[in-house]
């Protein structure tokens, strides 16, 4: 069942809080353990269900292309060619009976091995050496045992109900042959794979999409053979038998892969849970960057509407550090949607030069329109900041603000070394902005006259000749001839 996040909608879940009754995609968890599938709910701090892929899985009907790519990687594909042609190269007696029998289980395990690593996740197929390396060759008596208990269900059937009930018999086994398939391959277990009532639960579970995989593996069966006997009756023998063989382990192939996608598709309510292996790399706990945490909790806060506990939330951030221009933006954004001018007053300092920073001069002009409510006539305390204030609304056109920003500098800030590069700022503002030269010469003179130790002073004669030809101050042209 497909669930989307809570805060996410649209986003898969990939956790479930039993408790609360919220589902949370991994932007909500980024500090989960996708490893250890441990996680805590946010809410309640309990520990949640990891979902895996089962809300974002694609349905199996959306992959056909897929599965019948999926014997034609190099894997399966070595696989197929070992266990098909070697046979047919093996001498004609006993050792080369035993080769084929030690390959046909080499494939047949290596096909049990698909539906495990489809339902884990692994959308790629197993490695050669899964199927000639290792345990698990019992899976072939464990399948045969399987196949003569649903033979002896039949009889019985028939020895205790006549025609009729062999039939129904007949008919149940012949339907939950795939289903006891899936079940052999994921538990190893005879007496779960025939037990009917655990097969009947699993179809159940799946619901119609079982029945709908099982008509396409009807349909895979009979393309199968009808293949098969198109070789066996076309082609010389030499050449049909391998050939036959490839095509029939191709169908194989394609067939338990779809058996396992089927797993992997209905893992929530087959009780289990698995993430696609082979396109997401996993970041152990210790290297995850806790401030992910914080950020998620300020979203799912934000959504919940509880916003005087994310402003306390910032606070107490920017208490830890109080120059982390990621917290200072975002208590900016919550503070101006709230409108809330007295907090925006107390912070000021650090608002404005985060958005000097990034040369939001209609920003810039914003608060300080806001604290002029709070304090008519407000004029900032810091003269870098007020530069730096002054030069983004400059370059905003913001020429007003700009200009009040830099009111009697020379009063407030006599000893600053701000002050000939703030009365520049003036001049250009007055000149270049408001073609108010006389005004911008004034502040031109001031400079030239008291700032004769600061490294503009000896530009400050290039700016005066463009003032008094009525030209932008924009000062020196840039030079690359090299002096004599």
């Amino acid at each position: 069942m497909k669930h989307d996040c809570h805060y996410h909608p649209g986003d898969p879940a990939k956790w479930h809080c039993g408790e609360c009754q919220v589902h949370y995609c991994t932007r909500c968890m980024p500090d989960a353990d996708i490893r250890q599938r441990q996680a805590l709910c946010p809410r309640c701090n309990k520990a949640m269900r990891y979902l895996g892929a089962a809300t974002e899985v694609v349905p199996f009907w959306n992959r056909l292309g897929a599965f019948f790519r999926y014997p034609f990687h190099s894997d399966p594909l070595m696989v197929i060619a070992i266990c098909t042609l070697v046979p047919v190269i093996a001498p004609a007696n006993l050792i080369g009976i035993l080769i084929w029998l030690v390959l046909a289980l080499a494939l047949f395990k290596y096909t049990y091995a698909v539906i495990n690593h489809t339902a884990e996740g692994h959308l790629k197929p197993p490695s050669v050496s899964v199927a000639f390396t290792g345990s698990g060759f019992s899976i072939v008596i464990l399948q045969l045992l399987v196949f003569i208990l649903m033979g002896g269900l039949v009889g019985a059937a028939a020895m205790l109900g006549g025609p009729l009930l062999m039939m129904l018999a007949l008919a149940f086994v012949v339907l939950a042959l795939p289903a006891s398939i899936m079940v052999l391959a994921m538990e190893r277990s005879v007496g779960a794979a025939v037990n009917p009532m655990n097969l009947t639960r699993l179809i159940s579970r799946i619901g119609t999409p079982y029945f709908l995989l099982y008509g396409y593996l009807i349909l895979l069966t009979l393309a199968s053979g009808v293949a098969q006997d198109f070789a066996l009756n076309h082609f010389p023998f030499w050449f049909s038998q391998p050939l036959s063989g490839f095509l029939n382990s191709t169908f194989t192939l394609i067939l338990f892969h779809m058996l396992g996608y089927l797993l992997f598709q209905y893992q929530e309510e087959l009780g289990f849970a698995s993430d696609i292996q082979d396109e997401a790399s996993e970041v152990d706990m210790q290297q995850r960057d806790r401030s992910t945490r914080f950020d998620a909790d300020i979203d799912m806060n934000l959504k919940d509407g509880n916003y005087d506990r994310v402003q306390g939330m910032l606070k107490e951030a920017l208490k830890r550090n109080r120059d982390d221009p990621l917290r200072i933006g975002q208590l900016y954004q919550l503070l101006t949607a709230q409108n809330d001018i007295t907090e925006i007053f107390h912070y000021h300092p650090r608002i404005l030069g985060w958005l000097a920073d990034r040369n939001d001069g209609e920003g810039i002009a914003s608060v300080l329109a806001m604290l002029e409510q709070v304090e008519p006539g407000f004029k900032l305390d810091d003269p870098d900041l007020s530069v730096r204030c002054a030069r983004c609304l400059y370059h905003r056109q913001q020429f007003k603000p700009a200009l009040r920003l830099l009111q009697d500098f020379h009063k407030r800030f006599p000893d600053s070394d701000e002050l000939a590069p703030a009365y520049l700022l003036v001049a250009q503002t007055l000149a270049n902005g408001m073609g108010q030269w006389e005004k911008a010469t004034a502040f031109l003179t001031f400079i030239q006259k008291q700032c004769a130790n600061h490294p503009l002073h000896e530009q400050i004669s290039v700016f005066l000749e463009q003032a008094g030809k009525r030209e932008p101050l924009k000062g020196p042209k840039a030079t690359f001839v090299a002096p004599d």
